[in-house]
């Protein structure tokens, strides 16, 4: 296959979810909750639109015109360990690799594995050419190069095993935001989207927020109370509950508005429930703080997005260029040749 051809599989993919007929939508959204109660309704149909933009075909065209294509035989077999902390958040490595033009040679994680399968399964609908390409396993051994993420502990399990290999392995990361005052309700809600689509358990989630003073705190909380609908979850209201009784216990300062909890904190990521927060004074100050932690953060965001900076509301809408770690994998799968 050509490079066009494998990107106008990819296109007719997104396409393909596009269109999706409303009965095959619903026992699909069905089948996932039920294996896994994070992965609601609401979160698997935002992983899908992610998906869309990602297909999009003047994005996909306008990404694959950086590279050269021309020099991909014999085709190389990546194996791709996939995380599940949200829905298709291993897809964006598959399409690298398939487009890349070598093989996918996938373990999934179990708690993700019914929409990645799905997909796969659509894709070949497509592209059938993409049968013998793609090979979902338990154990990959032997390849040829490895696409590795997980947690910090996993990272180094990871590293131990595939570290001889030419690998791309990731670790954990969270997302910050920083509040330069003036913010409206629009864009502190644009932010709320950062904060709870997923849960807060991606890692363009924002875990925590800078701010010059407690006023902006409040004006945030009472922002975000179109966000509610996350304590209809019992699994994330057990989370905020457990927290904030911690901080109840022991007599910790916090601000709660019913369903997240703020609290201050010099850690970056935190709780499922849970919002650090961080004063600053000078805000060159606080992006050479940023600097010098930039290996653990994801993105930053900002209610104009300048730089190299996100705007709100736009974490979760990644383009296919915005690779996990700012490590660009398309060029790291064609150096293999």
């Amino acid at each position: 296959m050509s490079i066009s051809e494998r990107v106008q599989a990819f296109v007719s993919l997104g396409n393909s979810i596009q269109n999706l007929k409303d009965e095959e939508r619903e026992t699909l959204l069905r089948r996932i909750e039920n294996s896994n109660n994070w992965f609601t309704s609401r979160s698997v149909d935002e992983a899908l639109a992610g998906i869309r933009i990602l297909t999009h075909e003047e994005y996909l065209n306008q990404w694959v015109s950086k590279y050269s294509f021309s020099h991909l035989e014999p085709r190389k077999q990546v194996g791709i360990l996939m995380a599940g902390n949200i829905p298709g958040v291993g897809f964006h490595d598959l399409m690298v690799v398939l487009l890349s033009g070598n093989d996918a040679h996938v373990k999934m994680s179990s708690g993700d594995a019914i929409l990645m399968n799905w997909i796969i399964g659509k894709l070949i609908e497509v592209q059938p050419l993409f049968s013998d390409r793609i090979v979902v396993q338990e154990m990959l051994k032997g390849k040829q190069a490895y696409i590795a993420t997980g947690s910090d502990n996993s990272s180094r399990y990871f590293d131990y095993y595939f570290g001889k290999y030419p690998s791309v392995i990731r670790a954990n990361r969270t997302s910050v935001a920083i509040l330069e005052g003036g913010e409206s309700i629009q864009e502190l809600q644009n932010l709320g989207k950062d904060i709870f689509l997923y849960f807060g358990l991606g890692c363009r989630n924002v875990s925590k927020v800078y701010v010059k003073n407690e006023s902006q705190l409040t004006q945030l909380l009472d922002a975000l109370e179109v966000f509610s609908w996350v304590k209809d979850h019992h699994k994330y209201l057990n989370n905020y509950e457990y927290n904030k009784s911690i901080y109840l216990v022991n007599k910790e300062h916090h601000l709660d508005n019913g369903f997240l909890l703020l609290k201050e904190s010099k850690e970056l990521v935190s709780p499922i429930g849970v919002l650090y927060y961080e004063f600053y004074t000078d805000l060159e100050e606080l992006e050479e703080r940023l600097g010098s932690i930039q290996h653990k953060i994801q993105c930053i965001l900002t209610r104009d997005g300048k730089g190299d900076k996100i705007q709100f509301g736009m974490a979760q809408q990644p383009k296919p260029w915005d690779y996990a770690d700012q490590v660009d994998t398309m060029d790291f799968l064609l150096s293999l040749a």
